[in-house]
């Protein structure tokens, strides 16, 4: 993942790219909206270990990932040698029974730059907010930032939703503004938790965003970059969600097929991003009401390298939750599992959401 200043124009790609959803909406935010009274509300409904939180309370003994051995006192394994993996490298969330998501470094990467945040409303309500962020690996500080970010966006999200009766367009563009900005809040936050020193950098930190506000059978998407949104049904059409600000998004415009251009050396360099040197924060945004049941799903490209377009990616969960079930942090969990034998060149973070709206 890198910046990129593209040669070709960063024009939102054409909506015609992508099967039509129920109910489709644009919104660009207000770039200098004051969020910080937002920034200072209640920690969202979320338990991701913090990059330096502790692994354990001392005197608990410890397993080692690796190889199943004891972590001893000073943080190295009694059997294999090897460093505790921290708690940063891997961490789940399940604020509910029907939201999840797992984040991991992955086989390559020596530490992971990626982050999640979800939230609910309530646990047995229908309302929830699915964050994911993908720091730019050649940044420094970039797993700070993407932590940051997604914390921050999450929070605004929650606080700021409201759940609406039924899907209205009113609903969709306040959703669509909320997302906005949460994006800004994200903005802030990876330059309040890094540092101006750093801010002032000639590669300064930053993050891709993408997030989901659920509200019953509406979902409303917003993001940055690369990172993607999917809306994978039982039955029916499958669909991305998103459309990446990336250098191979606008060669896919310019006409070069998706798969070399997915393949091209320069494909993950971004064209949109969270971070002091961030060219535009205005979201693209999208909308739909989903009328029949199925996931959704918020990742980073660790994931959708292997797998992107969205009829193979349906394919691939719904085989996964043939073998391990549908609880969606085990289903997250053994989605990573797979891109790592893939081969886990980058971080992977999956986030699904189950919904199952009610027939009419």
């Amino acid at each position: 993942m890198e910046p990129f200043s593209p040669l070709l124009p960063p024009e939102d790609a054409d909506d015609a790219l992508l099967a039509p959803a129920v109910l489709i909406t644009d919104f660009e935010p207000d770039v200098g909206a004051d969020v910080s009274a937002t920034l200072a509300a209640a920690a969202p409904a979320y338990t991701a270990a913090p990059p330096e939180a502790p692994t354990a309370p001392i005197g608990v003994e410890r397993p080692c990932a690796r190889c199943g051995g004891t972590i001893a006192r000073d943080g190295y394994c009694e059997l294999c040698g090897e460093p505790a993996a921290s708690e940063r490298d891997h961490y789940r969330e399940s604020p509910a029974a029907w939201v999840g998501g797992a984040c991991d470094r992955g086989v390559v990467h020596s530490k992971n730059e990626d982050a999640m945040a979800l939230g609910v409303l309530e646990p047995d309500g229908d309302v929830a907010v699915l964050v994911v962020c993908d720091g730019v690996s050649t940044a420094p500080d970039s797993d700070v930032a993407s932590l940051a970010a997604a914390r921050a966006a999450a929070t605004v999200v929650l606080d700021g939703i409201r759940n609406a009766d039924a899907p209205s367009a009113e609903q969709i563009r306040d959703l669509s503004a909320l997302l906005g900005r949460a994006a800004i809040a994200g903005n802030e936050a990876v330059v309040e938790t890094t540092g101006e020193d750093k801010a002032g950098a000639d590669n300064p930190p930053s993050c891709t965003f993408v997030a989901a506000a659920i509200d019953g059978p509406l979902v409303v998407t917003a993001w940055l970059g690369d990172s993607r949104a999917y809306w994978l049904p039982d039955d029916g059409v499958a669909r991305q969600l998103s459309v990446d600000h990336s250098w191979a998004q606008e060669a896919i415009e310019q006409g070069m097929p998706r798969i070399e251009a997915e393949r091209a050396r320069h494909a993950h360099a971004i064209t949109r991003w969270l971070g002091t040197d961030a060219p535009d924060l205005a979201v693209r945004t999208d909308a739909m009401v989903a009328s029949t049941p199925g996931w959704v799903m918020v990742c980073s490209d660790g994931l959708w390298n292997y797998c992107s377009p969205a009829a193979d990616l349906a394919a691939l969960v719904h085989r996964t939750a043939e073998a391990v079930g549908s609880e969606p942090t085990t289903l997250a969990a053994e989605l990573v599992t797979w891109a790592n034998a893939q081969g886990g060149r980058d971080n992977i973070t999956v986030a699904l959401a189950r919904l199952e709206p009610e027939q009419v």
